[in-house]
């Protein structure tokens, strides 16, 4: 970039990442993970997490589109305010897909980066899809991971639940077990490890105990839904019509409905489709068969361009 970089960079070498810090339109503090070089000459990837998730479920994906020998990329993927590390805003009431979407933008401006390919999960894909309608030239693929324009009740009303309801463990393995016990059934074949695993990027160290990776009052913004009248973003689908599309579905989701995605399929005929066995809501995007499926996608965005 040229001039003054309106935003602040904290490098992890050893982790693989450096930590990019930018001031979103009110002045709260948002963070972003950087993977990879901004002079690659490839696509930019940029990850957005689901609702109480953060950048850390991104990181086997990231690090390895990151490091890709043919096509080496700048990956970067996004903490929602009141998420990971970034700021907490002090009017829960500013956790909202209109707020996300305005820090997003905030975000792809401060960094130049556009067009990008986006990997949405759940509520970030949802986002994917809005921005598809305001600043339809950032995109230049989509991948919706478990979410499309309708969103089953059901799903709904367990993430609301999760969101409202999950407790403080004492440690991370008691944590894996909280895990295991709410979302068994979504995830039957995950093993001791990737529990732990799951419970490190759901809660963090803090003052000695651990805390959510979220801001508690996130559930706030959850109680208002009407489930009888959960909005559709058809529109907002429609809008990816002129860019790549992959859509992931858990085979075990209660999310993403296979009718749902039955219409997506009848909406657009070209629209690149993987089910994940095993799996529920949303899919972890961390083994690598999965991955490479992704990588390959990605890289047809640069040639579709």
């Amino acid at each position: 970039m040229s001039g003054t970089s309106p935003f602040a960079v904290e490098s992890h070498p050893k982790q693989g990442f450096a930590s990019v810090f930018v001031t979103a339109q009110d002045g709260l503090t948002l963070h972003v993970r950087s993977y990879g070089s901004r002079l690659a000459s490839a696509l930019p990837v940029v990850c957005l997490p689901g609702l109480a998730r953060t950048t850390a479920d991104f990181h086997p994906l990231a690090a390895a589109l990151a490091a890709d020998s043919g096509k080496p990329r700048l990956v970067l993927a996004l903490d929602y305010r009141g998420h990971g590390q970034s700021e907490y805003d002090r009017n829960p009431d500013n956790y909202t897909l209109p707020i996300a979407l305005a820090d997003l933008s905030v975000v792809l401006i401060a960094l130049e980066i556009a067009p990008a390919i986006f990997v949405g999960t759940s509520y970030g894909g949802l986002l994917a899809m809005m921005l598809a309608v305001l600043r339809p030239t950032a995109i230049a693929g989509v991948i919706l991971n478990d979410i499309g324009p309708v969103i089953e009740p059901q799903g709904w009303v367990r993430i609301k639940y999760y969101v409202g309801t999950l407790r403080v463990p004492r440690s991370f393995e008691e944590g894996a077990e909280i895990l295991r016990w709410l979302l068994d059934t979504q995830f039957p074949k995950l093993t001791p490890q990737d529990w732990i695993a799951f419970a490190q990027r759901t809660w963090r160290e803090h003052g000695g105990q651990l805390v959510p990776q979220y801001d508690r009052k996130l559930v706030r913004t959850l109680k208002g839904a009407n489930l009888e009248h959960l909005p559709t973003l058809w529109n907002q689908f429609d809008a990816l019509a002129r860019v790549p599309l992959m859509v992931i579905r858990g085979a075990n989701s209660d999310m993403l409905a296979s009718t749902t995605l039955d219409a997506m399929l009848a909406r657009r005929c070209e629209l690149e489709v993987v089910v994940v066995p095993d799996q529920g809501h949303a899919p972890l995007l961390a083994e690598p068969k999965l991955i490479r499926r992704i990588a390959a996608f990605v890289a047809s965005c640069d040639s579709s361009r």
